[in-house]
C-alpha cells in the first residue's frame, strides 16, 4: 500500500505528520512520490489564514480529478473547524480528527506525539502541548483545537534523551499554546519540565518554540539564565499589535507595558537574548494612527525580527463580524511592518559582530556551512571543514545585511 501524507501550516503540523509518517512505515506502507500513485491520501490541514483554506481545497480538488480511487482523509485545523462546508463541498473526502487517526488507519490509540526524528531537517522538533482556548477576537485555532493536551513529564524527557543520543544538537519544543504546559501525571509546569531537562545528560540545548507572554513565568526564565548551555536565549513572543486599544478589541489579556516589562526581565537576567514577536497588519478596529502607535512601540523597543501578518477575516471569530479595513490598506501596513523588519534584523546581526557564539549546524548548501546562534542569527561560516555538524563555538567576524559571518574557534 502507498500513502501521501502532505502537511500544511505550522510546526505543531510538521511534528504530528513526523509521527503519522513513522507509523505509516512502521506498517509497511511506502511513501508515494506524488498524490496520483497513492491508495491514501491523508491531509495535514492548516486554517490560519484564507489563504491556508484556498492551499487546501485546491489540492483537495487535484486529488478528487487526478486519483478518484484513492480514500481521501482530512485532518488538522481546516477540517476540524470547518466540517460542514467540507461534507457539502467536498463529500469524497473523510474528516479524522487528529486523535482519532490512530484508531481509523490503524485501530490503535493516539499517534501524533511521539517521533523518533524529523524527516528532512537537521534540528528535531517535539511537541509537548496542544490546545488553545483563548479565543483571541481574530483566532480560529481555538475552533479547531480547543481541548488543552500535554504530554507526559517522562515522555518528554525519553523523547528528548532518545533525540539526542541520536546526534540532535538542537530540539525544539512545540505545541499550540507552549506556556500552558501541564504534566497530566503530577500538574508540574514548564519551569519544573525545564529543571528536568536541564538534568539531562548530553550536549544539545533546546529551544522554545512560540510562547504566550503572560505564560512566561519567572521559572521559565530562572532556567534560561541558570542553564544557558541547554536552553537557547531566545523567545518568540507574539505582539499582534503595539496599541493598547487593538490589543484590547483583540482579547489578548495583556498591554503594551506589560510586553515591554517581560522582554527588559528577559534581557536583564538572559545576557544577549533575543526576541522576535509575531504583528499582525491591518486588525479591523486598528485607525492609521494605532498603526503608527504600533510602529514605534516596536522600533523603540528594538525586537530583532518579526512574522508580519495580513490581518485574514476568519470564520465564527468575532472579528469577522466588523466592518474591514481595505484591501490595499492592509498590504500598505503590511509591507511597511515588513521593511522595519528588514531594519530589526540587519541591526541585530550588526550589534553580534566581535562576539563569540555557540552555532547549531544547520546546512550545507552552496553558499557554504550554515547554522544558527543561541539567540537565532543566522550565521555563515568561512573556511569550515566539509563534516562540521552539531554544535560549535563561532567568532563572528561582520554582518551582510541580516546575516553573519563567523569563524571557527
Amino acid at each position: 500500500m502507498k500513502f501521501f501524507l502532505k502537511t500544511f501550516g505550522c510546526r505543531v503540523n510538521q511534528v504530528e505528520s513526523q509521527a503519522i509518517l513513522e507509523e505509516f512505515s512502521s506498517r509497511g506502507w511506502m511513501a508515494a512520490p506524488s498524490f496520483e500513485t497513492a491508495d491514501l491520501c491523508l491531509l495535514n490541514t492548516c486554517t490560519v489564514t484564507h489563504q491556508a483554506d484556498k492551499d487546501v481545497e485546491k489540492l483537495i480538488r487535484q486529488i478528487s480529478r487526478r486519483n478518484p480511487a484513492a480514500r481521501l482523509v482530512l485532518t488538522g485545523c481546516y477540517a476540524a473547524a470547518h466540517q460542514d462546508h467540507i461534507r457539502q463541498t467536498f463529500p469524497q473526502a473523510e474528516i479524522i480528527g487528529k486523535y482519532e487517526l490512530g484508531k481509523k488507519l490503524f485501530a490503535q490509540e493516539d499517534i501524533c506525539w511521539t517521533v523518533s526524528g524529523h524527516e528532512g531537517h537537521s534540528r528535531a522538533f517535539i511537541k509537548i502541548q496542544d490546545g488553545c482556548d483563548c479565543f483571541c477576537s481574530y483566532c480560529i485555532v481555538p475552533f479547531a483545537r480547543n481541548v488543552k493536551r500535554s504530554k507526559p513529564a517522562p515522555d518528554v524527557l525519553r523523547e528528548i534523551t532518545a533525540l539526542a543520543q541520536k546526534g540532535f544538537g538542537e530540539i525544539v519544543l512545540t505545541g499550540i499554546n507552549i506556556g500552558n504546559y501541564l504534566c497530566p501525571q503530577t500538574g508540574r509546569d514548564l519551569a519544573a519540565l525545564c529543571q528536568d531537562i536541564a538534568a539531562l545528560p548530553g550536549r544539545f540545548r533546546v529551544r522554545f518554540s512560540s510562547i504566550e507572554l503572560q505564560t512566561v513565568t519567572d521559572g521559565v526564565l530562572q532556567a534560561m539564565a541558570r542553564y544557558p548551555q541547554r536552553f537557547c536565549s531566545y523567545l518568540h513572543l507574539p505582539l499582534q499589535s503595539g496599541c493598547d486599544r487593538v490589543l484590547q478589541a483583540m482579547n489578548r489579556h495583556y498591554n503594551t507595558a506589560q510586553y515591554a516589562a517581560k522582554v527588559a526581565q528577559l534581557r536583564a537576567q538572559v545576557p544577549g537574548a533575543s526576541v522576535f514577536a509575531d504583528v499582525i497588519a491591518g486588525f479591523p478596529t486598528e485607525t492609521q494612527e494605532d498603526f503608527e502607535t504600533t510602529y514605534r512601540f516596536i522600533a523603540e523597543l528594538k525586537l530583532c525580527g518579526l512574522h508580519v501578518f495580513s490581518y485574514s477575516p476568519r470564520p465564527k471569530t468575532q472579528a469577522a463580524q466588523w466592518p474591514q479595513l481595505p484591501p490595499e490598506e492592509i498590504k500598505r501596513r503590511a509591507e511597511k511592518l515588513r521593511a522595519l523588519d528588514k531594519q530589526l534584523r540587519e541591526a541585530f546581526a550588526a550589534s553580534l559582530a566581535g562576539t563569540e557564539q555557540e552555532v547549531f549546524i544547520e546546512e550545507h548548501g552552496e553558499k557554504g556551512i550554515s547554522g544558527v546562534t543561541s539567540n537565532f542569527q543566522h550565521v555563515l561560516l568561512e573556511s569550515a571543514p566539509a563534516g562540521l555538524h552539531g554544535l560549535v563555538r563561532v567568532r563572528i567576524t561582520r554582518a551582510e545585511g541580516p546575516v553573519c559571518y563567523g569563524q571557527l574557534l
